[in-house]
């Protein structure tokens, strides 16, 4: 273990066997002990000098001459040296950045900054917190008798005052943006009921309870005259897509132009096949752009959303393209929009703030407005990936928040099972009597090839389809994968979802947006390699019909300890939320957010999963700061989110 210990320096030399090394021998009474040092300096020889007193801090073991430190850190001192004050910090480095160079950068900041308190008194002595400025020195250097449990646990009194300050700070900057961004002029785009209603009165289903309900709060948002910031949640399968297209609908009869965005071709393409089939006997044509279109089909499509042609445009990032100009654009539907980058939307939202509009050519009766575009579009945003309580409170706390936590009648639950590979002949034949008694299944593989960091055993999704195609010779079977021509991909899409191939071997692109209900099975191989929200959005491509549908989660042993927890979570549950608040727990904020993209990470001492109580604290502290002390609140903001603010324009 590691002490410290302070002795006199009884004898000191070179040995230069095996190799040159200085050994020193330090006595306290009647106990010896040798230092080791096996890379040494001049100034380390003088240091260690017969008869001086030295302090050394390091790991005591035994060696041939019997207890012994190897390269343990030393300094000189006398009798009279008082031990230190204060345990010693070790902070994170970098080469050429010494620990001693940064304990006295930062001793020197904490003796020199002002640390006075930016929050009124009344505030801390009702939550009961403590002071700012001396948290702060504490953490940095806490005395010896401190409890280090509540140190590395993060739960002295020292550091929750840190981590509500940051979470007061994240409230704040979510509460000021929404506030600055409720002045900026939006068109208003009260209901006309005139679009809405025929697609309702099209539809061969009936809203269910929460549909109607989030789809009245979208309504009503757009109505105004400052810029809609919704986010629409739903659990797979709950039926955001409709709720979106009556959106789309009530810009588009106020005259307005939409566009619809979302992260993969193939989701984009759902979505443009739907609506397509829902609007167009409604008069309106849209548009689809994507990158992988030729050229010249890119440039009609891009001219026709310049003109005003066409009201509705949707496709993926290609969207947001220098060359993409909008003529009115009133609102902006961004499906999965975690898997967007901050700048991403924001360069989306600008569309609808840099171009002019034009009269429109149209003679449908559905005219755009003319002038010139002055109003920022509104936006919603959706996500099947159910964001729990404490993530919603936090990093979406300046957006309002739909919900739909209902699903449609008529969807059977999903049987889960947990297969090991060694029984996958077995889930061979499962399929077989599947696909024979008229059902359709999918097989899940995580990669397209093999890579040198994962193990040899890894299927591919190319190898497996090859084996399924000479196991089940009976069966036609399709593949789809990421790297496929976009042209193939559709083709083999399509002949899935006609019924003419019986199996589809795919990669995760199959994620969101496949709608097959006569797809009643699906193998997810190397499920343990997977996340539960990716995990449980796979399982939402079956069970979208009324017959029985089964998920098999086929894993390889031996399992790691997160694998396992991860199957039982998405074992035991079906309900998104429970699975998104245990993914919380075993990830953390990143995945679920997409913290990749976003470039920035709000919160680096708060814990979700463990400070609920301060985040509440925080959430109605802000509220209270920003009406009584606004003065203490743009303080508060200066000290902690100084730099950040680009990251929350959207």
């Amino acid at each position: 273990m590691t002490v410290q210990v302070q002795g006199v320096i009884i004898h000191c030399e070179v040995m230069f066997r095996p190799r040159r090394t200085l050994v020193c021998r330090l006595r306290e009474g009647d106990e010896e002990l040798t230092l080791r040092f096996l890379n040494f300096y001049p100034s380390q020889q003088k240091q260690l000098a017969f008869g001086k007193v030295i302090r050394a801090l390091g790991e005591v073991r035994m060696g041939f001459f019997g207890p012994e430190m190897v390269h343990p850190k030393c300094r000189a001192v006398d009798d009279e040296t008082p031990l230190q004050q204060s345990l010693t910090p070790i902070y994170p480095t970098t080469a050429g950045l010494s620990q001693p160079v940064l304990r006295k950068l930062i001793t020197n900041a904490l003796e020199t900054l002002p640390l006075t308190d930016t929050l009124p008194a009344t505030l801390l002595k009702r939550l009961r917190l403590a002071d700012f400025g001396e948290s702060l020195r504490l953490l940095h250097n806490p005395p010896p008798d401190i409890s280090a449990t509540t140190l590395e646990a993060r739960s002295h009194a020292a550091w929750r005052r840190i981590k509500f300050d940051e979470l007061l700070a994240q409230q704040l900057s979510m509460r000021v943006h929404h506030r600055e961004r409720s002045k900026h002029p939006a068109p208003a785009l009260p209901p006309r009921r005139t679009l809405t209603e025929a697609l309702r009165g099209r539809l061969p289903f009936k809203l269910t309870g929460a549909q109607q309900k989030v789809w009245q709060e979208i309504a009503h948002d757009l109505a105004q005259a400052h810029p809609m910031q919704r986010l629409l949640l739903g659990d797979v399968g709950s039926g955001k897509t409709v709720v979106a297209a009556l959106a789309a609908l009530q810009a588009i009869e106020n005259g307005y132009q939409v566009a619809f965005m979302a992260p993969t071709e193939i989701l984009a393409e759902q979505h443009y096949l739907k609506l397509r089939e829902w609007l167009v006997p409604l008069g309106i044509d849209p548009v689809w752009l994507s990158g992988s279109l030729k050229k010249k089909d890119k440039t009609a499509a891009a001219a026709r959303i310049a003109n005003g042609d066409t009201l509705l445009a949707i496709g993926t990032h290609a969207l947001f393209q220098e060359a993409v100009e909008f003529n009115q654009l009133g609102l902006i539907i961004v499906d999965e929009q975690h898997k967007f980058g901050v700048q991403q939307r924001l360069a989306l939202r600008n569309k609808g703030k840099e171009n002019a509009g034009r009269v429109s050519t149209r003679q449908d009766g559905v005219g755009l407005k003319p002038g010139l575009q002055t109003t920022e579009p509104h936006q919603l945003m959706m996500s099947a990936t159910p964001i729990p309580r404490t993530l919603a409170m936090s990093y979406y706390a300046d957006l309002d928040v739909s919900t739909i936590d209902e699903l449609p009648p008529g969807r059977t639950p999903i049987v889960t099972k947990l297969v090991s590979d060694a029984r996958r002949d077995e889930v061979f034949e499962r399929v077989r009597a599947a696909c024979l008694a008229g059902r359709q299944a999918y097989w899940v593989c995580p990669l397209i090839e093999e890579s040198d960091a994962l193990e040899v055993e890894l299927q591919n999704a190319i190898e497996t389809h090859q084996q399924l195609t000479e196991a089940l010779p009976e069966l036609n079977v399709g593949l789809a994968h990421g790297r496929l021509p976009p042209a193939e991909k559709a083709a083999v899409m399509a002949a899935f979802k006609a019924g003419e191939l019986h199996l589809l071997v795919a990669t995760t692109v199959i994620e969101v947006g496949v709608d097959v209900p006569n797809a009643s099975l699906m193998v997810i191989d190397h499920a343990e390699r997977m996340g539960l929200a990716q995990l449980h959005q796979l399982r939402g491509r079956v069970g979208r019909g009324a017959a029985e549908s089964m998920c098999v989660l086929l894993f390889m042993q031996p399992l790691s300890e997160l694998a396992r927890e991860r199957l039982k979570v998405i074992y035991e549950n079906t309900d998104g939320f429970v699975i998104a608040q245990q993914d919380l727990q075993l990830r953390g904020p990143g995945e679920l957010l997409g913290a990749r993209q976003s470039g920035v990470a709000m919160l680096r001492f708060a814990d979700l999963s463990e400070d609920e109580d301060l985040l509440e604290q925080a959430r109605l502290s802000a509220d209270e700061l920003l009406r009584d002390a606004p003065d203490a609140a743009r303080t508060h903001l200066q000290r902690w989110i100084a730099n950040k603010h680009d990251f929350l324009q959207v």
